[in-house]
């Protein structure tokens, strides 16, 4: 009860924060392919559709000679920009370049990828003719920009407060990298939570009403990019993680790149062209591939058909579901050992799993969920929350309580515990690591242990942070290391230390040591592969200047186009039956003239600057409305009309009254 009564305490403190100001709170499901984003409003969860209407949007950013795209506008031009269009920042976030996973991925992605300091993967595009380079944090930046705008545009206020997610098995660095990424992008991350946990948030609210006494859920969520399963119980509302697992390379991208292969050799079996090395041609087929793959969840086949795929020649194939999961089985089978590891891990029987939550849109493939279904033999799953949404709105649940909501559907709602996705210790002698915070251990958690020296008259001591489940120090994962120094000469386990591990309710860990006899600390916030305050600071500035030059550059375009509409209604004004009568032959000349110059002055000029299409727009009116203006006087015939009532283009001097 008083771990409870500390989180509860925890949470309204950190409502103070966040209700300072910065509208309301919003969830965000950062996601590899596609995010999603949620708000609390009118006593329910509202995911907010972009402004082409989808309630999706893709995880992409392009670079232009002239502009920066986001989400849907990046995705659309891939085909014709792939080497400047990046996507896939979640599965570089927090990594280094030197990861295995890392150097895989980069044969498969078409933009570059080069070694940065502290062995941190960049991406380098082209922008504004210009060479760029780019860490996952900015562009994951970019991408929560978007998602805040659009929680904007629907809201009608500025958003500064934020949930965002992370898959479960995300380790410490993707974590502190992903909340970076939150901070250039202006958000004030109120908290980041598992994204299996929030979609047993949103499977709670949805069940709270029915459901009596605890129930054991195992959220099954497979994305574009990664996959996680979590066993949680849940209780009146109460939440507590039992245990977790997953893979965070692996997801619904994964069987596009296996069917993109197939397809790859099937093109140089038939037609004998290597297409491999073509980065637009593979983009193209890959586009097709993932609309193939979506197909064949409801089709026993599907055909893909691409015009001038590759030096004029046309490539139309089809293939069955059989093929398609004869292509990933080994895949497939990959995702059921988390969900057994995770079952032991939580010292649980199949058959005390009450529910199974379908989260991701890779699970709507038919195989995924039969093999699903046959592990837990043949129970049915619970497909009543979309696979697509479900995330951000838990996220923009948990935001709605930490902001201080009290609506009765959500004050009791409360995720009470979560586990560590890893274990963590420190070095040992003989290169092995001692597991301070075991795996699967409920945060936030503070763990404690006194060490001694090793060697006799020892004047420093040195603390390696790992992570993993392994036994010796090469094969887990460093995290970080602080050196305590100018510890008094003794003989060996006589110099004593105290090191606390301090993992925060974001899963963030903190390390301190203290040397007991002269009273010396030392504390590291892990922060391997992710940003200093000044790395950060300046990338906020950078974020700014870039939300300023697509500012300019929309200015610019809606200058232009003000220009072009203008004089084209000026040209269809006096070509009009009715007008043309009333309208002197020399004054019709006159306009002629002036569209011409406009129309070709724009042809020549459309990378000008918004200033010189004002002036361009002022040199047109000043030329045109007098003419048009006597026009419509004639037209008003006294009748006390403005001009804007009659006018097509709606612009010009308005006549208020006519004598």
């Amino acid at each position: 009860m008083m771990h409870t009564l500390l989180l509860c305490g925890i949470e309204f403190t950190e409502v103070k924060m966040a209700g300072n100001g910065g509208g309301p709170a919003i969830g965000i499901d950062l996601g590899t392919t596609y995010s999603c984003v949620g708000v609390w409003q009118y006593d329910r969860v509202e995911i907010i559709a972009n402004d082409q209407g989808n309630r999706t949007t893709p995880s992409y950013v392009a670079f232009t000679d002239m502009q920066r795209l986001l989400g849907d506008a990046a995705k659309n031009q891939v085909a014709v920009n792939p080497t400047n269009t990046v996507f896939d920042a979640k599965r570089l976030i927090g990594r280094r370049y030197s990861d295995a996973l890392v150097q895989s991925d980069m044969k498969l992605w078409p933009f570059n990828v080069t070694p940065g300091p502290d062995d941190k993967p960049m991406i380098g595009v082209t922008y504004k003719n210009k060479e760029k380079q780019f860490s996952a944090e900015e562009i994951s930046s970019m991408v929560l920009v978007k998602m805040k705008e659009i929680a904007e545009d629907y809201l009608g206020t500025t958003i500064k407060n934020a949930v965002i997610t992370v898959p479960a098995y995300f380790n410490d660095s993707q974590r502190q990298a992903t909340k970076d990424a939150g901070v250039i992008a202006g958000l004030n991350v109120m908290r980041i939570i598992n994204e299996p946990t929030a979609a047993a948030i949103a499977y709670g609210l949805d069940n709270k009403a029915s459901s009596t006494g605890a129930k054991n859920v195992l959220v099954f969520d497979l994305g574009g990019g990664t996959f996680d399963v979590s066993l949680l119980t849940i209780e009146e509302g109460k939440i507590e993680v039992k245990a977790t697992g997953g893979d965070t390379h692996l997801g619904g991208e994964d069987f596009d790149n296996r069917m993109v292969n197939h397809f790859v050799q099937e093109f140089k079996r038939k037609l004998k062209k290597d297409i491999s090395r073509n980065p637009r041609t593979l983009r193209r087929l890959r586009t097709c591939c993932e609309r193939a793959k979506r197909n064949l969840s409801s089709t026993a086949e599907t055909t893909i058909e691409i015009d001038a795929l590759y030096e004029g020649l046309d490539y139309c194939s089809t293939i069955t579901r059989a093929r398609f999961e004869e292509l990933n089985m080994d895949l497939f089978r990959k995702c059921m050992e988390p969900v057994e590891e995770c079952l032991r891990d939580a010292k649980m029987e199949k058959r005390n799993v009450d529910e199974i939550v379908l989260v991701g849109g890779s699970t709507r493939i038919p195989k995924v969920r039969q093999m699903l279904q046959d592990f837990f033999h043949g129970k049915e799953l619970f497909k009543s929350i979309n696979p697509d949404e479900a995330v951000a709105y838990g996220a923009a649940v948990q935001a709605a309580i930490l902001s201080g909501e009290r609506n009765d559907k959500v004050q009791d709602l409360v995720l009470l515990l979560d586990v560590t996705p890893l274990s963590l210790g420190l070095n040992s002698p003989g290169d092995v690591v001692d597991v301070l915070i075991p795996k699967n251990t409920k945060i936030p958690t503070k763990k404690e242990q006194v060490r001694f020296t090793v060697n006799d008259n020892q004047t420093s001591v040195s603390f390696k942070v790992y992570e993993g489940e392994r036994t010796r120090t090469t094969d887990n994962n460093l995290l970080g290391q602080f050196l305590l120094t100018e510890v008094p000469p003794a003989p060996r386990g006589v110099a004593k230390f105290n090191v606390i591990f301090d993992i925060d309710v974001n899963g963030i860990l903190n390390v301190s040591g203290e040397d007991k006899t002269t009273g010396q600390k030392k504390k590291i916030t892990i922060t391997r592969g992710t940003l200093s305050e000044e790395e950060i600071e300046k990338m906020v500035q950078e974020a700014e200047k870039y939300k300023s030059e697509d500012k300019e550059y929309k200015k610019k375009v809606e200058a232009k186009n003000a220009l072009e509409n203008y004089a084209y209604n000026m040209r269809n004004t006096i070509k009009d039956e009715k007008n043309s009568a009333k309208i002197p032959q020399a004054d019709k000349k006159k306009i002629e003239a002036a569209f011409e110059q406009a129309i070709h002055w724009l042809d020549g000029n459309q990378l000008a600057e918004t200033e010189e299409f004002e002036y361009k727009m002022k040199e047109l009116e000043g030329i045109c409305n007098p003419i048009i203006a006597q026009l419509y006087l004639g037209a008003a015939g006294g009748m006390g009309v403005g001009m804007d009532e009659y006018s097509p283009f709606g612009a010009g001097p308005k006549i208020e009254e006519v004598d």
